[in-house]
């Protein structure tokens, strides 16, 4: 079985222009908890999640750094939780999404995706196809489709 057999062709993206604004009322609208991030070709060029908005928004603690030779202090949050929220949400998308995205062929075999799934400890692959956005594969597609037959 290959990735175009089992994944969702339908989507939910955001493009490279949106804000966390759009991306979070996508999430909440569909009940989803990532979505890949698209240029004017749909391209697939980063991917934002759920933990994108948590690390963001969650207190950051001040951070000493110590070296053999020097020490310093980085800073932590001085504003407030609703502080915070409200300036995610006019921020540009890339600017919190990670770059570096973990994908799929349309034709890649399902034992292979599953293992990289585990692997890597994510939910969720988008699946390419010419190097555009043609679909998305989560783990709990992966486990249906591998044993249903059993059941």
């Amino acid at each position: 079985m290959q990735a175009h057999e089992i994944m969702i062709n339908q989507v939910h993206k955001v493009k490279e222009t949106d804000t966390v604004r759009t991306v979070i009322e996508k999430f909440i609208e569909h009940r989803i908890s990532g979505l890949p991030v698209v240029n004017d070709r749909n391209e697939i060029i980063a991917y934002v999640s759920d933990g994108d908005i948590m690390r963001y928004i969650g207190k950051h603690e001040n951070l000493v750094v110590n070296s053999f030779s020097y020490a310093f202090v980085v800073n932590g949050d001085d504003e407030e939780f609703e502080e915070r929220k409200k300036r995610l949400m006019n921020i540009n998308v890339l600017d919190i999404a990670k770059k570096n995205v973990f994908k799929v062929s349309w034709d890649e075999d399902i034992e292979n995706i599953a293992a990289f799934l585990g692997k890597k400890q994510i939910k969720k692959l988008p699946v390419e196809r010419n190097g555009v956005l043609f679909g998305i594969i989560s783990r709990g597609d992966v486990i249906r489709h591998s044993f249903k037959s059993i059941l």
